[in-house]
């Protein structure tokens, strides 16, 4: 009988260094597209597919992330004196509700598998999600409500799956998959990382996972990986040696690398003319600039 999955892990431990200096005194997980920041995508994501359990895998340096999801009494009184109604909904929907989210501290930067790990007392024996903030994805049905309702169908472990071309491959784990159409694909094999030329397919897996808790099994057993990490690949792939229970999703959506910055700046211009207030201005400003871009050419 397969198990309702109402919990979910958000390993948000980086320093991301990659967007120095902003994430000196800001964690990245809080940064902005639009008016949101990344980490609200991922929650309401999850919330949409039913995940009521929040684990966060944390490191120093979080607290205002913490904060974040706490409820800012001084705030919400000042909107409501102000009949400000509108903005007021839109803080109280980032509000959690007392006991259904908990933190965990990674204290060494072991890699994804050893994040997703330290949460294990919290899972328990229970399937879990996994997102990964870095990865927005704009879907018309949120991508993990998607891989939940595949779920529901063959149980096991389901893997959010994106094609990438061969010489991006070495920055990703790619699933080993026949060729098959359809969204659901039973994997034969996983590897983290291949050398170039020596992936067994053009999928990648990307930030969305629904996973048996025998993966918390593997990872407590494996050894580190590429990197000296713990790589959560590793798991998956002995759960496929010892079970052959792991899918390949091919969602429907858009995603957005946003731990890049090339990534972070698309996804910006993407919800932002994906707003109806935002449209119009943004879009004039892109074919203004575009048009004296050509004519300085």
């Amino acid at each position: 009988m397969k198990r309702k999955v109402t919990k979910a892990v958000f390993p948000v431990a980086g320093m991301g260094t990659r967007f120095l200096p902003a994430t000196k005194s800001v964690p990245k997980e809080i940064m902005t597209l639009v008016d949101r920041p990344l980490i609200q995508y991922a929650i309401d994501e999850a919330r949409a597919a039913g995940i009521t359990e929040f684990i966060f895998v944390t490191s120093r340096g979080k607290g205002a992330l913490e904060d974040y999801f706490d409820h800012a009494p001084e705030l919400e009184n000042s909107l409501r004196a102000k009949g400000k109604t509108e903005l007021l909904e839109t803080l109280q929907a980032t509000n959690m509700d007392s006991g259904a989210i908990a933190y965990v501290r990674q204290h060494q930067a072991l890699g994804l598998g050893h994040a997703v790990w330290c949460a294990r007392h919290l899972v328990g024996n229970e399937p879990f999600a996994v997102l990964l903030p870095d990865d927005v994805i704009a879907a018309e049905k949120p991508c993990l409500q998607q891989m939940i309702e595949a779920y529901e169908q063959t149980g096991g472990n389901m893997i959010a799956a994106m094609e990438v071309a061969p010489d991006k491959a070495s920055s990703y784990g790619i699933m080993d998959v026949p060729p098959a159409i359809g969204p659901i694909l039973p994997m034969s094999g996983m590897v983290e990382k291949p050398a170039p030329g020596t992936q067994p397919s053009n999928l990648a897996a990307i930030g969305r996972y629904v996973l048996s808790p025998d993966i918390m099994r593997h990872l407590d057993q494996i050894k580190p990986g590429v990197g000296g990490e713990i790589q959560l690949t590793d798991a998956i792939a002995r759960e496929i040696a010892e079970k052959r229970n792991v899918y390949g999703f091919r969602f429907e959506g858009q995603r957005y690398d946003c731990g890049s910055k090339a990534g972070f700046l698309q996804a910006t211009v993407a919800f932002g003319l994906a707003r109806a207030e935002l449209h119009d201005e943004l879009n004039e400003f892109l074919t203004d600039m575009m048009t004296q871009r050509q004519a300085a050419q």
